[in-house]
């Protein structure tokens, strides 16, 4: 089906200048969602990105990224019971050295995603109105995860 209506911008053409990296260093408190999106638009005004692409990375494999609606938490409530019935720790898994919630974590950071790439435009993320960054912590106990955020484009 043909769409009703379409339209684009105006193309924006920059020379990249500035390539700028930052670890972003997350105590998570055992499984669940972080929203780390108020840290990553920080770590872009401190640059003074203008445009350009935001590449968020984690450095774990047993954690994981995504970008998820950030407005009704039932969202994020409902992504761990799909995730806790796709890679159950009740299962028998053969990788156990960690102990039960290991091998389910690599699992799911399998299913999600270790990086991410984001738009920059006229100094933001170019997030739809109700996206988060969000920090998956796939292990029941807390860890200290690192994140990467490096931006390649325009800045000043």
């Amino acid at each position: 089906m043909p769409a009703k209506s379409m339209s684009r911008s105006a193309p924006i053409a920059v020379t990249v200048d500035t390539v700028a990296s930052s670890m972003l260093t997350v105590q998570t408190s055992g499984m669940g969602f972080i929203d780390i999106t108020r840290e990553t638009a920080k770590f872009l005004t401190e640059i003074a990105a203008r445009e350009g692409a935001l590449t968020v990375f984690i450095r774990h494999t047993s954690a994981s990224l995504t970008i998820q609606e950030n407005a009704d938490p039932s969202v994020l409530a409902d992504l761990m019971t799909v995730l806790d019935r796709l890679a159950p720790q009740s299962f028998s898994w053969t990788h156990d050295t960690e102990g039960p919630d290991d091998m389910p974590a690599h699992v799911r950071t399998m299913l999600t995603a270790t990086s991410l790439h984001v738009p920059v435009m006229a100094g933001r993320m170019a997030l739809g109105t109700w996206q988060g960054i969000y920090l998956i912590e796939h292990r029941a106990r807390p860890h200290m995860r690192e994140v990467v955020l490096q931006f390649v484009g325009k800045a000043g």
